[in-house]
């Protein structure tokens, strides 16, 4: 067996494991709440209750069960090794498709899509929709466990999710990213010139460890968006902020109370879903979304993505306060030839275009009405619609 091999993955938690998470939540060790509300944080009144069912009701068995039905598998790429679903279309001409999760999710966000997008004419769609579907869990992720330093370089993911395709004999492909996966899904064309048909991201953010943006500078359409942005980058991106300096630290809660884990998800999952629903659990699944925080816990994965967050900090900041390269200068740098890319905006998206599409770049930019930070859960169909719309375009 060699490092590029491609080896099958089957989903098998210890039953100690299981037992142990049911013990640490039967003796967790609750807070007060102080105030009513959610303004400081996820209350004790909502978590407990919560935690109870994940403790006496939730059913990892038979959502591991499902999560066996996809055909996964796990190769090793820079001595990482990365995990990812692989579903073929049953249509021969179906086009390789390569979709990217963020934070705080996993491949599982994307359960609900991947029939109607391998599977089109089943879902309403056409044959000529139909795409070979390829979901890699990010280093740090998922079951693709951190192999060392440096994976929170989103140009190094980009390249080890381009070598995943040629592993798979995919020359060309589609690609689709949310969050972290957006970015290196807008890296992939950089890493893999000419390989990359279109791209398609959903939500773009302006960078919340920047400065505050500018509502005069902006028109109607920006100005809505760019406020609430500056109220997340005041009040709302304390995560990013521990993360990008203390990953260690705060790895520690993370790694050894599942209750912390679970109000560190559930407090996105809150605050970033469709702003019209009042509760996670009115934007997605219960049980979709405890199985991605049961990832996490029994991956240790809030740690790693922690690290993983931390190092893709540093290297933005290295990358954004470099100074700009002389024009003249023999042998400069300069990026291939992009291909066509596409934006999906959601309700509870912060995405300002006049600062994440300055330039207009963007062939596509549609924004929606419903829908929040993990559309693959919460409005399946509309991007799902977005992307076959986009993808057809560009063949």
């Amino acid at each position: 067996m060699t490092d590029t091999d491609i080896r099958p993955f089957r989903i098998d938690i210890p039953q100690a494991d299981l037992d142990d998470l049911h013990d640490r939540l039967g003796r967790a060790r609750w807070s007060r709440d102080l105030t009513e509300g959610w303004e400081r944080g996820v209350p004790a009144s909502y978590l407990r209750p919560l935690a109870e069912y994940w403790r006496d009701e939730f059913d990892w068995r038979a959502e591991e069960a499902r999560l066996n039905e996809l055909p996964q598998f796990v190769t090793t790429i820079d001595r990482q090794q990365i995990h990812f679903v692989h579903v073929r279309s049953a249509v021969p001409d179906a086009r390789p498709l390569l979709m990217a999760h963020g934070w705080p999710s996993s491949f599982v966000e994307f359960l609900d899509v991947i029939g109607p997008l391998t599977d089109p004419v089943a879902h309403g769609g056409r044959a000529e929709d139909a795409v070979h579907l390829v979901i890699p869990s990010l280093p740090g992720y998922g079951f693709s466990p951190l192999s060392g330093e440096g994976w929170g370089d989103l140009f190094r993911v980009a390249a080890a999710f381009a070598e995943l395709m040629t592993r798979l004999g995919y020359e060309r492909f589609l690609a689709q990213g949310t969050d972290v996966g957006a970015g290196v899904v807008g890296m992939l064309p950089m890493v893999a010139p000419g390989r990359v048909i279109a791209t398609h991201v959903n939500g773009p953010s302006p960078f919340p460890l920047g400065p505050a943006l500018d509502l005069d500078a902006l028109d109607d359409a920006d100005r809505d968006r760019a406020a609430r942005f500056n109220t997340f980058r005041e009040d709302g991106a304390g995560y990013l902020h521990i993360q990008a300096t203390r990953p260690q630290t705060v790895g520690y809660g993370l790694t050894d109370s599942p209750v912390a884990q679970l109000a560190w998800i559930v407090e996105k999952f809150a605050e970033w879903t469709d702003p019209a629903t009042a509760l996670p659990e009115d934007a997605v699944s219960l049980d979709r979304l405890l199985t991605t925080v049961s990832l996490y816990w029994f991956g240790q994965l809030g740690w790693s993505a922690a690290h993983a967050m931390y190092e893709g900090m540093q290297v933005y900041r290295r990358f954004a306060t470099a100074p700009a390269a002389d024009s003249g200068t023999q042998g400069e740098w300069a990026p291939p030839p992009m291909p066509p890319a596409s934006v999906s905006v959601f309700a509870a998206d912060l995405s300002v275009r006049a600062v994440v599409d300055a330039g207009g770049t963007s062939a596509s930019w549609t924004e929606h009405d419903s829908g929040g930070h993990f559309p693959a859960l919460e409005v399946p169909d509309l991007l799902v619609a977005d992307i076959r719309r986009f993808f057809d375009a560009h063949r």
